[in-house]
């Protein structure tokens, strides 16, 4: 998948499932439940142990696009793509990594707050943009910043809830990344799996109910 077919795919899709754990036995059961809840992008962040055992099994799965999250090195984005990882996420900007991820085949979120680190995020050649941490306007920050960037592919990755999702999207969002809306911390400790399922579909719903 190049870095175009994820932009497409992620338009489409409208969500990606973000979680980080300290088990990688819970982390298993966790992403499980939220695929079985209708996720299709999902992202294992190198917080999780075993990460790259993860990304390669969730890799060989049909119809799912895996990508590594918390990417803060080259040798980490090398060893996700081999292992199966079709994109990349960092919560910082660095033109290094973007360059990397180029040079891999494959697209980067940076980790992105002000326009203009989403203009130096652009002209490296970021396909995609993680906002984070979540801005105190909310959704409003979104849509004023894309006043005059109204092209950027902006995914918010942080504070999104099933209650603001749609105000996101309708604010010109490409996509949402969930993470703890979808696996609070409890729920994946002890295994709710049940509980993480009905959530991922309450969370793709509220995407789906956005123009």
């Amino acid at each position: 998948m190049n870095p175009s077919e994820l932009v497409d795919t992620l338009g489409r899709e409208r969500a990606v499932a973000i979680l980080r754990c300290p088990r990688q036995d819970s982390a298993l059961a966790a992403m499980d439940a939220a695929v079985r809840g209708g996720f299709r992008v999902v992202e294992l962040t190198f917080a999780v142990p075993g990460v790259l055992e993860l990304i390669a099994a969730f890799a060989r799965r049909p119809g799912l696009v895996v990508g590594a999250g918390t990417v803060l090195t080259q040798e980490q984005a090398r060893a996700a793509v081999r292992a199966g990882a079709r994109f990349l996420v960092s919560p910082i900007l660095d033109e290094e990594m973007i360059a990397e991820a180029r040079s891999l085949g494959v697209a980067i979120l940076p980790g992105v707050h002000t326009p203009t680190e989403m203009w130096r995020a652009v002209k490296a050649g970021a396909p995609l943009l993680k906002l984070f941490p979540a801005p105190a306007g909310g959704p409003a920050y979104l849509r004023a910043v894309r006043g005059p960037f109204p092209d950027l592919k902006i995914v918010p990755t942080n504070g999104v809830t099933a209650d603001n999702a749609r105000a996101w999207l309708e604010a010109g969002a490409h996509a949402l990344g969930f993470a703890g809306a979808l696996f609070a911390p409890d729920l994946v400790a002890e295994r709710r799996v049940a509980e993480i399922e009905a959530l991922a579909r309450g969370l793709l719903a509220a995407c789906r109910s956005a123009p």
